[in-house]
């Protein structure tokens, strides 16, 4: 079991914020596979360490939707179908998604009013789609390629969490 401690981080340089905070990730996540308890302390981490973000969390495959998982901000849409809004098209192409302005995003699922941009992340393990890391933000264009990059090395850090070492079973 890990302890974390607070940390300041510093996104004036956002390369190197995303690389301490992927490392903050990895030792929080260290030895733990459980699914959700992963989710939620990588969630409650993103959240805490990104500027001007209003909603962080996951929503995970379950039956051929989405199913909202821990998560930090408002509570959110519980499940939302593959291909539908941000989420479930960026789980459908299995591809990152950056969305400067939400409201011009056709079919976008408002779940809170307030959210103006978004990235959503796919989880994939190989092929398998496990679900998405998605977060919100009230500021317009608040993602760049910067934020893509960083994203996807923790939702790999989050996947590569789930795994034993020796048996390849998920939590």
């Amino acid at each position: 079991m890990s302890t974390y401690t607070p940390q300041n981080y510093d996104f004036s340089d956002k390369d190197a914020g995303y690389a301490q905070l992927a490392r903050t990730l990895e030792a929080l996540l260290h030895g733990e596979h459980d699914a959700v308890a992963n989710a939620a302390n990588a969630s409650a981490l993103i959240f805490d360490a990104l500027p001007e973000l209003n909603w962080a969390g996951f929503y995970f495959l379950k039956d051929g939707e989405l199913v909202v998982g821990p998560f930090q901000g408002k509570p959110a849409c519980v499940r939302i179908p593959l291909g539908k809004g941000v989420c479930g098209t960026a789980a459908a192409q299995r591809t990152t998604l950056v969305v400067p302005d939400v409201h011009a995003f056709p079919g976008h699922i408002a779940c809170d009013s307030a959210s103006a941009s978004e990235i959503v992340v796919p989880l994939l393990d190989g092929a398998e789609l496990i679900g998405v890391l998605d977060l919100d933000s009230p500021r317009p264009a608040r993602f760049d390629e910067q934020d893509r990059r960083g994203l996807e090395r923790l939702a790999q850090i989050y996947v590569a969490s789930l795994r034993p070492a020796a048996s390849g079973h998920r939590g």
